[in-house]
């Protein structure tokens, strides 16, 4: 990064900021209000074939306010900090309110629910490394994963980003909280080619701290690695069959499962898991849990986009639900209390079974180990599931072939309840922890 940019604003700069779009709330008429100022920077840099295909800087910050005219609500935002853009911005949500008719469960968070403590979860570790660094770090990772079989024939690239941002949040009942977060990461894609064809995969890590990145050697070869798997894939017929969903895919089953349990989804009562709490919607066995006070997590926070505090807690226990996922205004709408989920879940994780991949196969016999989602086929409303599909066959616990160009459908309700077995090879990538997770059986339309 350049050595004559200006800093960013600082935390007490943006601490006051908000208080002063606060205090301008209060002057001009306002009941209540919220303020959240931001300020972030980061660079990327893509490298393909061994020459740097792009480099992107970014800086920017904004401040949004918020203000209520009783239960009217009206926001505005900016990104000039000047007090004349702050009186503008606080003028205009004010005016947006004075139009707008009043909602019975608008407002801010009840102030019970408001973080106190604020630990320390070591979120933020910026990482020291210029455009050329960065060319070079990629450089490393795209040519382990071509250098490592002649079969690599080509590459979509490889790429390192890092980032760091801090946001100051306040509202009209005292409350003032501080962020501040990195995030990096290092990925990389590559093709494969034999006389049956092309394929092509990828691998990547992402990490608050960049020490904690995998290798950019490693990082390659694991690409090529499941790339070159994927050679000689072919269709299978349409069967019925248990599938196995290889760790990195069974994460999107957790993002289902938030969506569904979303306030937003659950008063417009456009989800399969409506008045589901107390009830058994997985497997015998089956915890989920958020732990949003996890040191380095990439989605660790004291407190919500509200101000409300986090805590630990399970979502489902022995199959059974335990929770919701609710901000101030769900929380209203279904006559509940907010779990501080403004933002959304905090590190969903699926815990541990026991045995690993191989074993998960032996335990399957037959049936589809899936390594790759492809489309949006999942309906919220009624847990329809259909999404296209990439894998290994497996007979007698063992892989057979790759197989491409099918579908795996059910419903997320008999997936959900179906699971007979989790693996302990725990991935977490991002804001989901999840191992591999076998169902006892899908659709999988072929030929």
């Amino acid at each position: 990064m350049s050595r004559s940019e200006p800093p960013l604003p600082s935390a007490a700069e943006l601490s006051a900021i908000v208080e002063q779009a606060l205090g301008l709330a209060r002057r001009v008429g306002a009941s209540a209000a919220e303020a959240s100022a931001s300020s972030s920077k980061g660079l990327s840099v893509s490298v393909r074939l061994g020459e740097v295909e792009s480099i992107e800087y970014h800086r920017d910050k904004s401040l949004g306010v918020t203000v209520y005219v009783g239960q009217a609500k009206g926001s505005a935002s900016t990104s000039d900090f000047s007090a004349k853009a702050l009186e503008e911005t606080v003028q205009a949500a004010l005016a947006i309110a004075r139009h707008t008719f009043a909602d019975p469960h608008a407002g801010l968070a009840d102030p019970a629910w408001l973080a106190r403590e604020f630990p320390d979860l070591d979120l933020y570790h910026p990482w020291d490394i210029d455009a050329d660094a960065a060319a070079e770090l990629a450089r490393r990772c795209e040519a382990a994963a071509r250098d490592s079989d002649p079969r690599i024939c080509n590459s979509e690239g490889a790429s390192v980003a890092t980032g760091e941002g801090l946001t100051v949040y306040g509202n009209s009942e005292d409350f003032l909280g501080v962020s501040r977060g990195s995030r990096h990461s290092l990925s990389c894609s590559v093709l494969a080619g034999d006389d049956q064809g092309m394929q092509r995969d990828y691998w990547y890590d992402v990490a608050r701290n960049a020490k904690a990145l995998a290798a950019a050697e490693d990082i390659g070869r694991i690409a090529a690695q499941r790339t070159l798997r994927r050679l000689g894939a072919r269709k299978i017929a349409t069967t019925r069959a248990p599938v196995l969903f290889e760790n990195q895919v069974a994460a999107s089953l957790l993002g289902h499962f938030a969506s569904a349990i979303s306030g937003g989804n659950l008063y417009r009562r456009s989800s399969f898991l409506q008045d589901s709490l107390g009830k058994r919607i997985f497997a015998e066995g089956i915890r989920i849990y958020e732990e949003p006070l996890r040191p380095r997590g990439l989605g660790s926070a004291s407190f919500d986009a509200e101000g409300v505090a986090t805590h630990d807690r399970d979502l489902v226990q022995d199959g059974v639900l335990q929770g919701y996922l609710l901000d101030s205004y769900s929380a209203r709408k279904l006559d509940m209390a907010s779990t501080g989920n403004a933002g959304g879940a905090h590190n969903l994780t699926l815990n541990p079974g026991q045995g690993h991949l191989k074993e998960l196969l032996h335990t399957m016999g037959r049936g589809l180990l899936v390594t790759e989602l492809i489309g949006f086929g999942v309906n919220t409303l009624t847990g329809d599931y259909s999404r296209g599909a990439a894998g290994f066959w497996v007979e007698n616990g063992e892989i057979q072939y790759p197989v491409e160009e099918i579908t795996i459908a059910g419903t997320l309700q008999d997936m959900f309840a179906r699971i007979v077995a989790v693996g302990e090879d725990m991935l977490i990538h991002g804001n989901v922890g999840c191992p591999s997770v076998l169902i006892e059986d899908m659709t999988i339309a072929g030929n």
